[in-house]
């Protein structure tokens, strides 16, 4: 299975009036989502399934993901995802997907930087402690699915790699 793990787009700021759960993606936040949709897109990525996080910001960038892809009925929404997720529960839903599957996954830090973590990192001496910057994609080989998947870290790109390709190739 080829995890695709991508962190949502730029929030608007906290407020004491509204919930986290439904801060939008900002102006800036969409465009820079529909670029890094569009670079995914040009570098030849497929995906079977979509999952995100239930709040706003994370749910929104999956759509515009999955609008770029025309998947957008391959969207779910898993509240393990949610910052308050419960990284067992997640991967007990990762182990019941496809082996050939592509899957990408949305959602917040620190939560998909601990699964970065456990997923290339778990027994080892020293943790890989990824912080992944806002639009930022990470790709994983499973190679194991259980309790706490294995897998190979084939590559992280940033969102400013992601922005370059779309500009270099715009479509």
């Amino acid at each position: 299975m080829e995890l695709y793990i991508l962190r949502h787009g730029e929030a608007g700021q906290r407020t004491s009036q509204s919930s986290d759960r439904v801060r939008p993606l900002t102006s800036a936040g969409k465009a820079e989502i529909l670029e890094i949709g569009k670079a995914l897109k040009i570098i030849g990525l497929k995906f079977d399934l979509v999952v995100t996080s239930p709040l706003k910001r994370a749910f929104d960038t999956a759509m515009i993901v999955s609008e770029i892809f025309k998947i957008g009925d391959k969207v779910q929404t898993w509240n393990e995802l949610a910052p308050e997720g419960k990284r067992t529960e997640l991967y007990s839903k990762i182990s019941q997907l496809k082996e050939e599957s592509a899957v990408l996954i949305v959602g917040h830090q620190p939560l998909l930087g601990e699964i970065v973590n456990d997923i290339i990192h778990k027994g080892k001496s020293s943790p890989c402690n990824l912080l992944l910057k806002k639009g930022g994609l990470v790709r994983i080989r499973l190679i194991r699915k259980s309790n706490i998947p294995k897998g190979e870290l084939r590559w992280v790109l940033s969102p400013r790699i992601l922005r370059n390709i779309h500009k270099k190739n715009p479509k």
